[in-house]
């Protein structure tokens, strides 16, 4: 898997963003980074997760991964603006040859918000009910632990108050809600929790429900557009791409159209198609080619402009 080193030029572009061939530690030492300093709305990404097993994409574990992470956070800081946020999935972890997890996400979301005076503003739970059975040895054979099934993301800003807005996240009423609001009527009065539930407050019609934290996605999709470009083209798929549902929440709550969006884990480039089919600027960093000329699947033929031969 040959990888690319950083060029003043992208390796593609579309109309509103473009993906950059090199390492995030080689983008973040070079002009491209100077040119986003203050500039950047939202980073959305999902580093190389500290697993036992050596993945094809790359990733550190233990220590290394810890100061790896952690050294990366003030040179991303310094590309948001001033109500920007950082938005990060970690995976978890187990411990090599023990049904015991490791700590080791936790620690670097503290080490990594800690070396760049973040605030952590919410955290939030990326749930796949369609997840295979994991860790093997201990859910499958011993049978002494249940399936993993979700991701940790965490949602962290230089300010205490970030640009977001909750409204541009809804979720349709359910058909009670919705029931209650038709019907103008609602069982009004104190409830054991003490609280007192005023006649109309549950009666006025925002738009939608705000929702939790916890986000559920099933990853199970085969047939999209971006798998269909791998296998025409002969090109392997990325194997741990983020559901696009995932990356158009955090686009949607955290910024605005023609707003700049940035990953420096771009992967299959699931950010910079979700933030173009948003209308949001993006910027993307990938160091894999075979990575880089298969997200161009996520975007039309007419929407890739592909950078001449270096």
């Amino acid at each position: 898997m040959r990888v690319q080193s950083p060029s003043a030029l992208p390796a593609y572009t579309t109309a509103l963003g473009s993906l950059y061939g090199g390492t995030i530690e080689e983008i973040l030492s070079s002009p491209i980074a100077a040119s986003l300093r203050g500039k950047v709305q939202l980073i959305f990404t999902s580093p190389p997760f500290p697993l036992n097993t050596k993945k094809r994409y790359g990733n550190l574990q233990g220590e290394e991964y810890l100061s790896w992470l952690a050294g990366l956070a003030p040179a991303l800081r310094k590309l948001l603006r001033a109500d920007g946020s950082i938005v990060l999935e970690i995976g978890n972890a187990w411990e090599a040859g023990s049904p015991t997890m490791s700590t080791l996400p936790l620690r670097a979301l503290l080490s990594f918000a800690e070396a760049a005076d973040l605030r952590v503003c919410q955290q939030f739970i990326a749930h796949n009910p369609a997840r295979l059975p994991s860790p093997v040895q201990w859910v499958n054979v011993e049978r002494i632990r249940l399936k993993d099934t979700f991701a940790h993301i965490w949602w962290m800003s230089p300010t205490d108050r970030p640009k977001a807005d909750n409204r541009k996240v809804l979720t349709p009423y359910s058909a009670r809600m919705a029931a209650l609001l038709r019907n103008g009527t609602y069982n009004s009065g104190k409830r054991p929790s003490e609280h007192v539930i005023g006649e109309s407050s549950f009666l006025t019609d925002n738009g939608g429900a705000i929702p939790g934290n916890v986000i559920t996605v099933s990853n199970t999709g085969s047939a999209g557009d971006y798998l269909r470009y791998c296998r025409e083209h002969g090109l392997t798929p990325h194997p741990a791409r983020m559901p696009s549902q995932i990356a158009e929440f955090f686009i949607r709550l955290l910024t605005d159209a023609g707003d700049l969006v940035v990953d420096p884990f771009a992967g299959s480039n699931t950010t910079g198609a979700a933030a173009e089919s948003l209308a949001r600027r993006w910027l993307s960093v990938e160091p894999s080619d075979e990575y880089i000329e298969g997200s161009k699947g996520r975007f039309t033929s007419t929407q890739v402009a592909s950078a001449p031969p270096r």
